[in-house]
């Protein structure tokens, strides 16, 4: 990055902060800050909606996991239309109807205190975890790649964020949220159409296509009925309805995005919105890692995405095999890339298929490269991640674009962590002020002093959540790390909230039991499965939860009296 890339970063950061502060100042009472006086018309619900899930780690994870696995990953959102669907008729007038702040509101009128503060506090804990990560992401990925210092990044992103979420609340988060898709969106497009001026000097783009679908990267949907594989249409359609059902319809983060909305109509047209858009986009952001793969058939490519770790093995013992491996690479890429011309080439059926398959070959043995080189990084030093899917985007903006697109694309990457963090930090004071503070703590006092202290714990939040990107750890792809912690605890929300609407006989005593039981399995699930004591895909974990809470709290509805009426 040079001066003019330092340039546009700051003054598109900055705008995007100032714009939210000034159009949000002098708010008075406690419902403009949380809900906005429900003033925000459907195509703003539509884009903070969209903006509050797409964070950072969308767009430096995502491309990457194309790149290493293809685009199975959309399957994860197949369920997410049919779940915008059933929130839109079920949720959304229940939520209007009773004038909540939060979801979780409705679990006291239903059920009882204790409900209400169970799914309060799973919510918390699952999305201040999350918080922490949309910071930690980018800001671990930038310090390495960019040279800066991990604290400082830390500091910048989540100081910044703190200042408008703080000052406009759930106002000034939507309307910067808007700013923020428009960086990012136009920033991909970008990054796309440099790509495509790459990679047509060699090949067409239906030969692009044509080549990454020989090498197994455009492969969107996979039939297996295996619950051990993490994406499958299955896993995508039933446990992924649950991640989305549970993620729109009662994660605060969301609900308190479309509860800004003028009425239920614009409520629904913004959610509708997302319905529509959301799996196209997500299609995108996917194929432009397909796409940076093509690119880096005919432009060699790192054997490691992480310079950092590259640069230990070459200061240690190992640097004359690093030297070695290297070299092999080099000419498997090269190889590769005349293999690719000449497939692309070729008229003849029969060389055509020939040439296919040596194409397959030489781009497997690229691979075990690749892995000799993670192997050794272990070697060096075992503490290391080896993981580089995360790097591979960035490489190809900081090395490829030209200067100020660089500046742009790494303002689209801290803008969307900005976006994502300042929605949870909202949704996280909404709950704890509403849910915890407003009705515990200090059930009588004024609006004024409710406006104050909710401001207090959004900057409380802010804190905590760049204290959790201090200690957050990488162990997983970004996107599936942020993911799985949701699916531990999704599901069992989901299974309260399900309960809730469409079980009458079921009271607070059965569904609290349940959801208490529930969640006990499905951690206890996770935690064989990261240990390898059997293999089940994380989205199953959703399934679980849900089912359990629901079926649990059936049966146990027969050993209490008959339900109260809800007030």
């Amino acid at each position: 990055m040079n001066q003019i890339d330092f340039l546009v970063l700051t003054l598109t950061l900055l705008s995007i902060v100032t714009f939210g502060v000034w159009k949000t100042r002098g708010q008075h009472n406690i419902e403009s800050y949380l809900l906005g006086n429900h003033k925000m018309k459907w195509g703003m619900i539509g884009l903070s909606v969209m903006a509050t899930q797409a964070s950072a780690i969308t767009f430096i994870s995502t491309p990457g996991q194309a790149y290493a696995s293809g685009m199975g990953f959309v399957q994860n959102y197949f369920g997410l239309p049919l779940a915008l669907i059933i929130v839109s008729v079920f949720f959304i007038p229940i939520y209007y109807k009773l004038k909540v702040y939060t979801a979780y509101e409705y679990l006291e009128r239903r059920f009882d205190l204790k409900t209400r503060l169970l799914g309060a506090f799973l919510f918390l804990i699952q999305r201040g975890l999350a918080a922490g990560i949309t910071i930690y992401a980018p800001s671990i990925i930038l310090s390495t790649i960019l040279g800066w210092n991990l604290s400082f990044t830390i500091l910048g992103t989540g100081i910044l964020v703190i200042i408008y979420t703080v000052s406009g609340g759930t106002q000034a988060v939507s309307i910067t949220q808007k700013q923020q898709m428009g960086v990012i969106m136009g920033g991909m497009f970008v990054a796309f159409g440099y790509i495509l001026y790459y990679v047509i000097d060699f090949i067409s783009l239906r030969d692009a296509v044509e080549v990454a679908g020989i090498l197994d990267k455009t492969d969107a949907i996979d039939f297996d009925f295996s619950f051990q594989k993490r994406y499958t249409i299955w896993s995508g359609l039933m446990a992924g309805l649950v991640l989305q059902l549970s993620y729109f319809g009662t994660d605060q983060s969301q609900v308190q995005r479309y509860l800004g909305g003028k009425n239920v109509r614009e409520s629904r047209m913004g959610l509708m919105f997302n319905a529509i858009l959301k799996i196209p986009m997500q299609f995108f952001i996917l194929f432009v890692g397909v796409m940076v793969y093509v690119f880096y058939i005919f432009y060699t490519p790192p054997i490691h995405f992480n310079d950092q770790s590259l640069e230990l093995i070459r200061e240690s013992w190992a640097n004359d095999q690093l030297i070695t491996i290297e070299n092999s690479y080099n000419d498997l890429i090269l190889e590769r890339k005349n293999l690719t011309l000449s497939y692309t080439e070729e008229e003849n059926a029969t060389k055509k298929l020939k040439f296919k398959d040596d194409l397959i070959s030489i781009d497997a043995q690229q691979e075990v490269m690749r892995n000799k080189v993670k192997d050794l990084i272990n070697e060096v030093d075992p503490e290391l991640a080896t993981k580089d899917s995360d790097y591979i985007f960035l490489t190809f903006i900081l090395n490829y674009l030209p200067h100020g697109f660089i500046g742009l694309l790494i303002a689209v990457i801290l803008s969307a962590s900005m976006s994502s963090t300042s929605s949870e930090l909202n949704s996280l004071a909404s709950t704890s002020t509403v849910d915890l503070y407003q009705r515990i703590i200090k059930r009588e006092d004024t609006d004024k002093n409710y406006l104050m202290a909710s401001k207090w714990i959004t900057f409380i939040w802010g804190v905590l959540a760049i204290m959790f990107a201090f200690i957050a750890s990488d162990s997983e792809n970004l996107i599936e790390t942020v993911n799985i912690i949701g699916s531990v605890f999704y599901g069992t929300i989901l299974g309260i909230f399900l309960v809730a609407f469409f079980i009458k006989r079921v009271q607070g005593n059965s569904v609290f039991i349940a959801a208490i039981m529930a969640e006990s399995v499905v951690i206890v699930c996770h935690f064989l499965n990261v240990n390898g004591y059997f293999s089940i895909g994380y989205l199953w974990y959703n399934a679980i939860g849900v089912l359990l809470t629901v079926v649990l709290a059936w049966l146990f509805s027969f050993m209490q009296e008959k339900p109260r009426a809800m007030n």
